[in-house]
């Protein structure tokens, strides 16, 4: 019994050990009213196993006139959807809802707000080409940007 009781202990010891080798990577990106960011590439870390990228709004016009968020997509795939998004609603982000070439994205946001996503290196592959961009409608052409990974 106790054997048992030592083994179940180790295992349990494992399993909650295990985060401890996962490294989460946090960037922060400032947009502004603008409509630029402050950053136009961001690189991720080969060892982060989760990327947690914080928008922030350093302008004061509303979401309604200039809101921003930040979208991460394949880098041919970035057109395509902002484009679609133009056609969606903005209580969707600008983004068509159930989009498979966005890969994360945070919420629209206004002026003296935040939003994170988190989402994790898994869906990225080392030596593929991504791109960040606003994805309300006219503003991907000036807030855009690079992301690599590895």
């Amino acid at each position: 019994m106790k054997f048992h009781f030592a083994l179940l202990a180790l295992a349990a010891g494992l399993c909650l050990a295990q985060p401890a080798f996962a490294r989460s990577c946090a960037y922060t990106v400032t947009s502004n009213d603008q409509m630029r960011f402050d950053t136009a590439a961001l690189k991720v870390a080969p060892d982060c196993s989760e990327v947690a990228l914080t928008l922030r709004h350093a302008g004061s016009l509303s979401a309604k006139a200039m809101g921003h968020n930040w979208v991460l997509t394949r880098a041919g795939d970035m057109q395509g959807v902002a484009m679609d998004g133009m056609r969606a609603r903005s209580e969707d982000g600008y983004l068509q809802p159930g989009d498979k070439r966005v890969i994360a994205h945070t919420a629209l946001i206004g002026g003296g707000q935040s939003s994170t996503v988190r989402f994790p290196t898994r869906l990225l592959h080392k030596g593929a080409a991504y791109a960040f961009f606003c994805s309300f409608p006219g503003h991907f052409g000036l807030m855009r940007g690079t992301l690599s990974f590895g």
